[in-house]
């Protein structure tokens, strides 16, 4: 079913409640999810973390690895989530904030199979004030939203940097194929150590090093990957991130 979000309203959504879920199943077709910084360290221990950029709006994000394939999220199986971890952006849902005229609001999936007015959690009190579990979810909203301001600092500075190098993800499968995932990026660690005390100093006094060396130990979780698929009829035998050369490069190599 499709996702509808529309602004939460406390007169038009006041009989509204939502059944308590933890199987996640909305996100079985995401095999990328947005991670904002604040979840580095908790997600670095279960997923591989990389870079996006969106060719329409230029702008850069944080994203964990769910799947290889589009559709497929290699952590939920039989409606169950399979990492210790699951990222905030999976956790929010059917809530979500976004921008409602000049100020972020409060939005709801009124599609959700989990949302209606027979059983869950109720929104609002018979007041018309939010309800414990509202204001619970409101306020995982507002740090979302504060992270994801700081996740776009990171990615500002980082970028400034020049940090980020643009990787393929080969996949070898066990019956011999090979395929190259395009279009992610990744933090040099060579460029990295090459920067002056200065900068690393700045760079741990903003917490952006933890950051840094968060994403760089998550990539040890392709191997997680690579264990997901073990049951698939053709499962992935190996991955392996390669930087790709810029054109600049690849047009000075030798014929």
């Amino acid at each position: 079913m499709t996702m509808n979000y529309v602004p939460l309203d406390k007169d038009k959504h006041k009989d509204l409640k939502v059944k308590l879920s933890n199987n996640f199943t909305h996100a079985k077709g995401a095999h990328l999810a947005a991670a904002s910084i604040r979840e580095f360290a908790q997600l670095a221990s279960c997923m591989p973390i990389v870079f996006i950029t969106d060719p329409k709006t230029e702008s850069t994000h944080a994203v964990v690895v769910l799947g290889l394939e589009q559709g497929v999220n290699l952590f939920l199986k039989d409606e169950k989530w399979l990492g210790h971890a699951v990222p905030l952006n999976i956790v929010r849902y059917p809530f979500d904030v976004r921008p409602d005229g000049d100020k972020l609001g409060v939005f709801i999936d009124e599609n959700c199979e989990l949302v209606g007015d027979k059983e869950g959690e109720p929104l609002f009190t018979d007041k018309g004030e939010p309800s414990p579990y509202l204001e619970n979810r409101q306020q995982l909203l507002s740090e979302l939203a504060n992270s994801e301001m700081a996740t776009q600092d990171f990615i500002k500075k980082i970028t400034e940097l020049n940090l980020l190098d643009n990787v393929a993800l080969n996949a070898k499968y066990a019956n011999g194929q090979t395929r190259n995932i395009n279009g992610m990026q990744t933090i040099n660690e060579s460029r990295l150590k090459e920067l002056s005390d200065e900068t690393i100093l700045e760079l741990n006094k903003t917490g952006y090093l933890g950051a840094i060396y968060a994403v760089l130990m998550s990539l040890g979780q392709l191997n997680r990957i690579i264990q997901l698929t073990s049951d698939d009829e053709n499962p992935v035998a190996a991955l392996r991130l390669q930087v790709e050369k810029p054109e600049t490069e690849k047009e000075a190599e030798p014929a």
